[in-house]
């Protein structure tokens, strides 16, 4: 059996730097808790093995019972202005872990509102991140969640609502093709529209690799979190180029019939750390 990574995979920038900032704190506090504010990435293994060493998830509804001897990463996806400032309130230490890249668009979301403008996001309602810079944004606020959405915005009706003045932003983990559409779609509805591709080249670059590794294999694995965004267009993408594909989160998961093929791809969402993709190749060779 030949197994095969893909050229780009696994962490990327920012979830790396949110991982090794919360292993770093859990390392040097000696007392109080520590927490992230919601799930520090999406991926539950990482999450596992960071709570048996001390990181608690903390819900909204529980902000109430923080005290100064406590700690909170502000984690990958970032959070909005108003939960911030409650985090304060408590007298807890703050961490901001946030995505370099998410706080660009947080500011822009921000100082373009402001302005006046209209902050339309392409991105998911239910993403940690869509919700924090839709927070940024404040009322002068749009999501676009799919191509069939821009083409229902402004019309009818509503089409005395289309702004003068609109930024077009996106989540980092949207698809580059879908993002492109929509942003042709809402510059005929909206001449002055700016448009800013706010996409993370990290989603492009594994799409690519991923291309790539599916003209060379019988199967692919990717492997990452299910409920991480772009793990599950990985995955989808996978299906699309090899008709053997399968999403696992661990190496207790790998398909029987994948022990049989000849070559295997692997590819790995963006929050899949290194230690889980090995220990996939290694399960792989053992059989």
């Amino acid at each position: 059996m030949k197994i095969i990574r893909a050229d780009v995979l696994g962490y990327c920038m920012g979830v790396r730097r949110a991982v090794d900032t919360a292993e770093e704190i859990l390392r040097n506090t000696n007392s109080g808790l520590v927490y992230t504010m919601g799930p520090l990435i999406h991926n539950p293994v990482v999450l596992k093995s960071l709570e048996k060493r001390g990181l608690h998830v903390l819900e909204e509804k529980n902000i109430y019972r923080l005290d100064e001897k406590n700690t909170v990463v502000i984690r990958a996806h970032g959070i909005s202005p108003l939960l911030f400032n409650r985090l304060e309130k408590q007298g807890c230490t703050i961490i901001d872990a946030t995505c370099p890249r998410v706080k660009v668009s947080q500011r822009r979301a921000e100082e373009y509102s402001k302005r006046g403008y209209t902050v339309i996001l392409t991105g998911d309602k239910n993403h940690g991140e869509v919700t924090g810079i839709a927070g940024f944004a404040g009322k002068n606020f749009l999501l676009v969640q799919t191509i069939a959405a821009a083409e229902l915005l402004f019309t009818g009706d509503n089409m005395k609502c289309i702004p003068e003045k609109a930024i077009l932003l996106s989540q980092t983990t949207f698809s580059p093709v879908d993002f492109e559409a929509i942003a042709g779609i809402l510059k005929r509805k909206i001449p002055a529209l700016e448009v800013f591709n706010t996409i993370c080249p990290a989603t492009e670059e594994r799409q690519t690799a991923l291309r790539k590794l599916s003209l060379q294999v019988d199967g692919i694995l990717v492997v990452g979190g299910r409920n991480s965004a772009n793990t599950r267009r990985l995955y989808t993408n996978a299906e699309s180029l090899c008709r053997k594909s399968a999403l696992i989160e661990t190496p207790e998961e790998i398909p029987e019939y994948f022990f049989t093929m000849n070559v295997i791809g692997i590819t790995a969402g963006a929050s899949t750390p290194d230690e889980v993709i090995t220990a996939v190749e290694e399960t792989l060779l053992k059989k």
